[in-house]
């Protein structure tokens, strides 16, 4: 297990349409975050409450999952190209009843 700071676990948020939605749900909410590869639940937990702990947020599930590679093909005048999306790790965390995150609320 590495030693990782707050800032290393939680790579960024993840701001999609399917994310926003399920940050908007009453009465809990649930936040995405794009997180190290080597990060466990346990240091995904601790570094959101540490990241937003202005707000004293307490989280109450953590779910991990990892986005594998996928092959994409596009054509070009000079033929096809082929080549491969990154692979990635991301969390979706779940936080107390009635409790958010400030931050997602403007988008």
């Amino acid at each position: 297990m590495t030693d990782l700071s707050a800032h290393e676990v939680i790579v960024r948020p993840v701001i999609t349409e399917k994310a926003i939605d399920l940050s908007n749900r009453e009465p809990i909410h649930r936040y995405t975050f794009q997180v190290h590869p080597d990060a466990n639940k346990m240091q995904i937990k601790a570094a959101v409450e540490e990241l937003y702990k202005k707000e004293n947020v307490t989280v109450v599930a953590v779910n991990v999952l990892t986005t594998h590679r996928k092959e994409k093909r596009r054509g070009t005048r000079r033929g096809r190209i082929s080549g491969y999306t990154t692979p990635w790790r991301k969390a979706i965390v779940t936080l107390a009843s009635g409790q958010k995150i400030e931050f997602f609320e403007g988008v």
